[in-house]
């Protein structure tokens, strides 16, 4: 859990991680289409006090999306991270990806609203973004948003639970 503050649009750390013993693992994963938005966010992620899990890629050399999904499902998984973002070019295709892992709710967001509604309503893991589509400032807001939002539960939680086999 982080602390409910974060600074958009100033170019500055988007959020603080909590007073936690340990700090909280967040993985990065991104195809050559997010590359630069991934690098941008990593430095804000450490900048705030966060463990980041950097699953590649690192250059702008074509890879395939699914399998930098499949890394992201493998460490959520395993424990080595809470929770996690992709991004690829548009957000789509690494989305869909994710979302064939059974514990991976990802949710590809475009603003603000979506990335409060992501957590807030569905419980969302994964927070996708699409690095050609997305500015760097409505990012860090988006991640922001993403990582200081809980899960409402309620009425809510009976209908994440029917997305579990």
């Amino acid at each position: 859990m982080v602390s409910k503050r974060w600074y958009g649009k100033n170019g500055k750390c988007a959020f603080m991680a909590s007073d936690k013993l340990a700090p909280e693992t967040i993985a990065l994963a991104a195809d050559h289409g997010g590359v630069e938005l991934k690098r941008l966010l990593r430095g804000d992620l450490e900048a705030g006090g966060f463990t980041v899990l950097d699953l590649g890629t690192d250059g702008p050399g074509s890879v395939d999306y699914p399998d930098y999904a499949q890394a992201m499902a493998l460490a959520l998984a395993e424990g080595r991270a809470s929770r996690g973002v992709l991004i690829c070019g548009t957000g789509i295709g690494i989305s869909i990806a994710a979302n064939r892992f059974a514990h991976v709710r990802a949710a590809l967001v475009h603003d603000a609203f979506g990335a409060r509604m992501a957590r807030r309503h569905n419980d969302a893991n994964v927070l996708v973004m699409g690095g050609r589509t997305t500015g760097p400032e409505i990012a860090r807001d988006c991640l922001g948003i993403f990582l200081s939002t809980e899960f409402e539960g309620g009425r809510h939680a009976r209908r994440v639970a029917k997305l579990a086999p």
